[in-house]
Formats: C-alpha cells, sequence, structure tokens
C-alpha cells in the first residue's frame, strides 16, 4: 500500500504562533477517518515510536495526524530537540487547547478526510487536553486516551508551591535530556483562571464521544488507578488495560527500530479494532 506523506506542515495559530503537524494517509478513492495524536509533557510528534504508529495506523486506512504544541519547546528549525526553553515555560493548557483547535480545522476540511469521523488519541497530559476538547467539540466523535491524566492540576504542593510563586519560575530536570525545563508561574495562574474548564472529571463525564481508555497497569508516572477513574466517570467508556505496560508502552526515545515495542503494537491493534467498531 503506498503511504502519502506529508511532513513538518507548518500551521499559524493567531494566538500562540507557528508549529508543525504531519500527515500520513493512503492513497485511496475513499474518504478517510481523521485521527489527530495529541502528545503529552515533555513530548513531541517526532518522538520514540511515534512514527512507527503513525505509519501502522494510515496503513489501517486512516488520515493520521501528529503534531508539536507550538510551545512544547521544540522550534519549527529543530523540532526533534528541546531548543527553546522559554517557550516551553510559556506553555499552558489554553494554549495547547488552542493549539490542537487550529489543527481540527485544518485538516478536518482536507479533500481526502470524512469530517463525520474524527478521532482524537491523547497520550499522558495530551489524554486530559484531548478530552477537554471532546467535551467542547461536537465535531469529535471518537476519543482515545493512552495513559491518560485523570486531573490537569498537577502542580507543586505546600512549600514547593510557595517557592514556585515567590520566585515565578521552578525546572524540572529532563530525565534523557539533563536540561532544566523552566515552568513560569503563568501556568498556575491560566490554570486557575480557567478552572472549571479545565475541570477534566467534569469533561468525562460530559463527553459523547466513543470512548477508549487504555493505560497500563505498570505505569511509573501516571498510575492505573486514574484510568479506573475515567471509566468510573463515564460508564459507557471502555477499559483496556495492558499487564505490566508503562507508560510509553515499551516505547523510547530514540526507538530506532522499524517495529513497534509488543505493548504498543497491542494498543495500535486495539484502537484499531476500537474505531471500527465503534465508528
Amino acid at each position: 500500500m503506498e503511504l502519502v506523506k506529508e511532513i513538518d506542515i507548518q500551521l499559524n495559530n493567531p494566538e500562540t504562533g507557528t508549529f508543525l503537524a504531519d500527515a500520513l494517509y493512503p492513497e485511496s478513492d475513499q474518504k478517510l477517518p481523521l485521527i489527530i495524536f495529541v502528545h503529552g509533557y515533555k513530548g513531541y510528534k517526532d518522538w520514540g515510536a511515534w512514527n512507527v504508529m503513525a505509519e501502522k495506523f494510515a496503513e489501517a486506512g486512516f488520515f493520521f495526524v501528529k503534531f508539536n504544541f507550538s510551545h512544547n519547546g521544540t522550534t519549527i528549525e529543530d523540532p526533534h530537540n528541546f531548543a527553546d526553553l522559554e517557550a516551553f515555560g510559556n506553555n499552558n493548557y489554553s494554549k495547547e487547547l488552542s493549539d490542537l483547535g487550529v489543527v481540527i480545522d485544518h485538516f478536518i476540511t482536507n479533500e481526502n478526510v470524512d469530517d463525520q469521523k474524527l478521532i482524537l488519541i491523547g497520550h499522558s497530559r495530551g489524554g486530559g487536553i484531548s478530552i477537554i476538547k471532546t467535551f467542547e467539540d461536537e465535531r469529535i466523535n471518537g476519543l482515545i486516551t493512552l495513559a491518560s491524566v485523570d486531573t490537569l492540576d498537577r502542580f507543586p504542593k505546600n512549600d514547593a508551591f510557595e517557592r514556585w510563586e515567590k520566585a515565578g519560575v521552578f525546572y524540572v530536570v529532563n530525565g534523557r535530556t539533563k536540561q532544566e525545563m523552566p515552568h513560569y508561574y503563568q501556568f498556575y495562574e491560566d490554570f486557575k483562571h480557567n478552572e472549571f474548564r479545565f475541570d477534566v472529571e467534569r469533561a468525562t463525564e460530559m463527553a459523547m464521544a466513543q470512548m477508549l481508555i487504555v493505560h497500563g497497569t505498570n505505569d511509573e508516572s501516571v498510575k492505573v488507578k486514574s484510568a479506573e477513574h475515567l471509566h468510573i466517570l463515564n460508564p459507557n467508556s471502555e477499559l483496556f488495560l495492558i499487564e505490566d505496560a508503562n507508560h510509553t508502552f515499551g516505547a523510547k526515545e530514540p526507538w530506532e527500530e522499524s517495529e513497534l515495542p509488543k505493548d504498543l503494537n497491542t494498543v495500535v491493534e486495539k484502537a484499531i479494532e476500537f474505531i471500527n467498531h465503534k465508528l
């Protein structure tokens, strides 16, 4: 099967700036369901095995899109590294939701896309963002969360929070790159100003889309109880747990193999089955 690969498409969001997106899809006479993948915290569109995952979805007959949030720390010129830590520090949930809206608006009008079949796949924090967007945008009729958070209130507590408020910034060391990643206090201010909008629990309860919740039982970053909580909030959802899978389902950066790790392959196969059955 011949795949069309449109790489590093520049999208402009007047509210946030310019960022990159990829589209992979099979040549077809049929309009294709649109899948948009939403990366998580300290993630980006080309991290780990996401490119291999994109090809597997495209080969299964989907128009697959992945993108970099405008303030994820990568740049147009260097999309594979955190070359702009100032942007990273100025990221917030409002900007991510705005960027996701631009991605949806751009690709849903593509001549190869069936605009009645729009599915979001969100990983980790991207799962929380995807849940909120699914509640807000009725065009989205499928939602798949991968190792998703069940709240966006994931800020420093107690003394650490007071130090953050006083200093205006706190740093998290990136275990892979050893960079000190800044988080400016505006991140929390944006959250408090929009706390009702950013209520993942409320959005999960209210979302009308078909929903699949995927999580590994050995997730070291977001405990499996978060997935179980989301499923309780939306009883019509399907909960799919992968025994002993970690937060990235076996993927790592860099990923130099042509095949997916076993657990991530299980994720993709389950997602394809879910979409084909439900939509």
